[in-house]
């Protein structure tokens, strides 16, 4: 498995590349790059119990754990929300289930990305980030 960058780290890099961008078109059209870096994920596991509850597309969350930490992989059936995925799974993907649960998940708001989406894709957002928690602490 890859070397873990540090949380604040890897937040930091995401609110700089993010602070690249002045027009939120902009940022949108690198949410939609980031969603193509996603790993392919497989159909076999496009199952109801991966499926993100809350969200108006369907995202779907599948993990590991190994050595104590959590590996998330996922994918969604649109491009935004695609986009908005691979971002919490490059932050959280690899860290263990207390950093990710003492985490206060503030880069979404400190790139400006919770207050420029729809209200339905702020509520999937906010869906995403309680799987993600729940799925921390199920694996503690």
């Amino acid at each position: 498995m890859d070397k873990v960058k540090p949380l604040q780290e890897v937040e930091n890099e995401i609110i700089d590349e993010f602070s690249l961008f002045d027009d939120w078109l902009d940022k949108y059209e690198y949410l939609i790059e980031l969603g193509k870096s996603l790993k392919d994920y497989p159909e076999d596991k496009r199952t109801d119990d991966r499926l993100v509850k809350g969200c108006q597309s369907r995202v779907w969350i599948d993990f590991d754990v190994k050595d104590g930490r959590i590996w998330f992989n996922a994918d969604s059936d649109a491009i935004i929300t695609k986009g908005i995925i691979s971002l919490l799974v490059r932050i959280y993907s690899g860290r263990t289930p207390g950093e990710i649960l003492s985490s206060d998940f503030s880069v979404v708001e400190k790139i400006g990305l919770k207050e420029n989406l729809s209200p339905t894709r702020a509520n999937g957002l906010v869906s995403m980030i309680a799987m993600i928690r729940g799925i921390a602490a199920e694996n503690r």
